[in-house]
Formats: C-alpha cells, structure tokens, sequence
C-alpha cells in the first residue's frame, strides 16, 4: 500500500502537469502558487514567500529571480530591513492571476468529482491536522538546528 505522503506526492504533480497544460497562462505551473501567494499579500518578504508556501530560501530566491526577469514581479528593500527584500505584483502577474485563480478552482472541482460534501468534509478536516502536525514538527526540527 502507498503511503501517505506518496499519494499527496502523486496529486501534487498531477496537478503541476495539469496547470502546466493550460496554456491560457505564459506561466510554467511551478509558478502558480507565487502568484496565488504574492497577489493574495502583496508587498511580503521572500522569507515569509518561503515559509508561507513550504519551499526553501534559496529555491524561492531562484524562482522569484526568474518571475522578476520575465516582469511578473519587482522586488523593494524593505524599509526596516535592508536585508529583507519584498516582492510586489506587477501589472503582469495581475493579469494572470484571475487565469490561474481559475485553473486552480477547476483542477479542484474536477478532482472532487464523485466525492460526497461529508467525504470532503472529513478529507478537509484531516488534512488540516496533519498539515499542522507537520508544521509544528518541522518547527521543532528548526530550534535543534
């Protein structure tokens, strides 16, 4: 039997291929979750990018390099901060968002096809305790590091 975290594994990177597929976004579907998070909150910093969507610093530095190149996005020295850089959408990314906000709703529409509202209900719900399980691990992991 799968485990657990192979069958999530599994439905992450059907979808990946699934948003990559829609081409009514320029956008590789690696990048949808940076469009979803940086339109949602504008004007946060890449270490809140990378905590928010559970990707490595240094990843998201790499993916927010190639979002700025191709004018999604620009990014501002923070204020307070020198170091902290904040990432802001642009007119561009903008533009696609309510396209990727779309895909994202009809790959989970179409993926709980056949499911009843109490299966989701539960499916949520556990879901959640163990997002938040893991969280809390990897919380702990960080402060013996």
């Amino acid at each position: 039997m799968a485990t657990i975290m192979r069958k999530m594994n599994m439905i992450s990177r059907c979808e990946a291929l699934y948003r990559t597929a829609q081409k009514s976004v320029d956008l590789p579907g690696l990048y949808h979750s940076y469009v979803l998070a940086i339109c949602h909150q504008p004007g946060k910093s890449q270490d809140f990018l990378a905590k928010h969507l559970c990707i490595n610093k240094s990843s998201v530095a790499r993916h927010l390099s190639f979002l700025e190149q191709e004018g999604y996005i620009t990014r501002q020295t923070c204020v307070d901060d020198k170091r902290e850089l904040l990432v802001f959408p642009t007119e561009k990314m903008l533009a696609v968002h309510p396209l990727v906000v779309s895909i994202t709703k009809e790959w989970n529409t179409r993926l709980a096809e056949g499911i009843t509202e109490e299966e989701l209900f539960i499916f949520h719900t556990v879901l959640d305790k163990m997002m938040e399980k893991s969280q809390r691990i990897l919380e702990i992991e960080e402060d013996r590091s």
